[in-house]
């Protein structure tokens, strides 16, 4: 969905995000100005939302830091309830060795990247909802998903078939969603595209037209279907979308000898 430009935690803004009220300490570490001890933090922050759970030693090689350094942010940061660890699943044999340990972004540390109008922009579509209906608020997400649609639509058509799905996972990513296209991990093949952080998920959680306007525009573009398994606004982690292969939902066909076709 198109967002607005006065996003402080969009990408090019300084690298510091804005704090939803009432979140008390997280606030001093989203305000933070580039450079300082809390805009690195803040910085730590954000890469761990936009890529999904890391290690410690990922991020001290992504921003050139020692590991020292990066624990103690990654601890102030779980302090604060910005992030949570996990511990990695292991599905092969990892030795004697500690599992490794995963940092990755809370509710709390996520909605402290949202922006300051999302009570105004619930308020207004609950509104148009109660003066005409709940297909006006479908009609209001689907005009406003059509701008991103045409937007994105170049980049997309320009890519090889077999790049849609990243070239579509890029062009979200230049808009803040931190998105990721990936093969999709149960039998039947297709791709999976993830968004890491929805800027408006708090008023989708309310107004969920905002994600199925822009589930079909994902379909439009990459030309296949593709289905919504799981989204930010609902409580999972990250928004999923499943993206069919297009030789299954476009089958090759072949004539016969009687002038039939056949797939």
């Amino acid at each position: 969905m198109s967002q607005p430009d006065a996003i402080s935690g969009a990408p090019g803004a300084g690298g510091g995000m804005s704090a939803a009220p009432g979140h008390g300490g997280l606030a001093q570490v989203t305000q933070a100005q580039p450079g300082s001890e809390r805009g690195t933090r803040a910085r730590i922050a954000r890469l761990i939302l936009e890529n999904g759970p890391v290690t410690a030693a990922g991020l001290s090689a992504r921003l050139g830091l020692t590991p020292a350094a990066v624990r103690r942010h990654l601890d102030n940061l779980a302090a604060e309830g910005m992030i949570e660890i996990r511990i990695a699943r292991s599905y092969a044999n990892r030795g004697r060795g500690r599992p490794a340990r995963l940092f990755a972004i809370t509710d709390a540390g996520r909605s402290a990247f949202e922006h300051a109008y999302d009570d105004l922009a619930t308020s207004a579509l609950r509104f148009l909802a109660e003066r005409a209906g709940p297909g006006a608020v479908t009609e209001f997400a689907r005009r406003q998903i059509a701008e991103l649609e045409e937007r994105y639509r170049p980049a997309v058509q320009a890519a090889p078939p077999a790049q849609r799905v990243k070239a579509l996972a890029d062009a979200l990513s230049a808009d803040g969603y931190a998105a990721s296209a990936s093969g999709a991990p149960a039998a039947g093949g297709g791709e999976q595209l993830c968004q890491h952080h929805c800027p408006v998920a708090h008023v989708a959680a309310q107004f969920p037209q905002l994600c199925e306007a822009e589930t079909e525009a994902f379909g439009r573009l990459l030309d296949t279907p593709v289905q919504r398994l799981a989204t930010i606004s609902r409580g999972d982690g990250i928004c999923t979308t499943h993206v069919t292969a297009p030789s299954l939902a476009h089958p090759r066909t072949y004539p016969t000898e009687s002038g039939g076709i056949l797939a």
